[in-house]
């Protein structure tokens, strides 16, 4: 399919076509409080589109932070299960950021390798995502360090990049594809010239002064840095509170419980958890195999940047910055990679303060 443009017009007009069909619409749009989060519209003027990062992530909206995986009930000599419904009504996220989308993409790896999560696919197949390219946030930011950027189509379906009053909509994939085919009526051909200054603007965007950090020699550090002093250096500022965890569009970690709902009845759920909890690894002995907070920090940052890469060939990081904008002791990612970057370095310090 050729490239395509969007007015604003028409964006007004695709969400009210796709709110009146019954499709749920998400897109970034500011609380009262004047924060802005994805949260689902029911008209365009509600977004603040293509304003500010959201505050939390897409990864809520395919896993979300509680969810019944199944629930039981005692009837006679047997148990009845109630399964949970694994399809899910049609859903179109407006305006993601590329780190956002990507993030989406990256999890599919570890979703699907071994199991497939069938509620996270479900989500995942019913979900139509429209990423815009991002303009810039601030000095956090650091997606151009992890191999992407503020362009990367990754994880997108369409990829809008802002053109003037007109949006240039490019195609990436058949679920986008279907998309545009099904909403013609909203998107108009784009012309060359048009094609050609998109592909300038995604250009100078990505040359947005973002740190420049050497992820294999990062990595290579890691494989033998396990029991270097920097972790208990860094754990020094570390609350263990987890809201790096909790705003990180690839983090994943979760409990499952059972709830009981009175006498004869209850539900296993599916919680957002955090190795940054002191009581994440705890075992029914009472043996703690990361006792401090040095281990769960050294496990979060060897997990992104060394563990996952290890098994599935790129890091669990899209460098949205939201780690270092959310903790309140001041603990930043981007400086960590640069502080083990120095130490990977030729002659580089014995140890580093961060």
């Amino acid at each position: 399919m050729n490239a395509k443009t969007i007015t604003i017009a028409n964006l007004t007009a695709l969400v009210d076509d796709l709110v009146a069909s019954g499709t749920c619409v998400t897109a970034p749009a500011r609380a009262a409080g004047g924060k802005v989060d994805y949260r689902p519209i029911t008209s365009f003027p509600e977004a603040a589109f293509n304003t500010e990062l959201p505050r939390r992530s897409l990864k809520e909206f395919f896993l979300p932070p509680t969810e019944p995986l199944f629930s039981w009930r005692l009837g006679g000599p047997g148990i009845r299960i109630s399964e949970v419904t694994t399809s899910f009504a049609p859903h179109v996220i407006l305006g993601a950021r590329p780190c956002d989308a990507a993030a989406v993409e990256i999890l599919d790896r570890v979703m699907g390798w071994d199991y497939r999560d069938e509620l996270w696919f479900g989500r995942r197949e019913a979900t139509t995502i429209l990423s815009v390219a991002c303009p810039g946030v601030d000095g956090s930011c650091f997606c151009t360090a992890t191999g992407r950027g503020p362009e990367s189509s990754r994880g997108s379906d369409v990829m809008l990049t802002p053109l003037g009053d007109v949006f240039l909509a490019d195609v990436v994939t058949p679920k986008g594809e279907t998309f545009v085919g099904e909403n013609a009526k909203r998107f108009d051909d784009a012309r060359g010239a048009a094609v050609t200054d998109g592909a300038s603007r995604t250009s100078n965007a990505a040359a947005v002064g973002q740190p420049k950090l050497p992820l294999p020699e990062v990595q290579r550090w890691l494989a033998h840095g396990f029991d270097h002093e920097l972790w208990s250096t860094i754990a020094l500022a570390c609350h263990g509170c987890g809201a790096c965890a909790s705003v990180c569009p690839t983090c994943h970690c979760f409990d499952i419980v059972d709830e009981p709902e009175g006498v004869l009845s209850g539900t296993r759920r599916r919680n957002w958890d955090t190795c940054q909890a002191a009581r994440f690894t705890v075992h029914a002995s009472g043996h703690n195999p990361r006792a401090d907070q040095a281990a769960r920090l050294r496990q979060r940052v060897m997990h992104k940047f060394w563990i996952y890469p290890s098994r599935f060939g790129e890091v669990l990081c899209t460098g949205c910055g939201r780690c270092a904008r959310a903790c309140s002791a001041g603990v930043d990612l981007p400086e960590v990679l640069r502080t083990i970057t120095a130490l990977a370095a030729p002659g580089g310090p014995e140890e580093a303060a961060v």
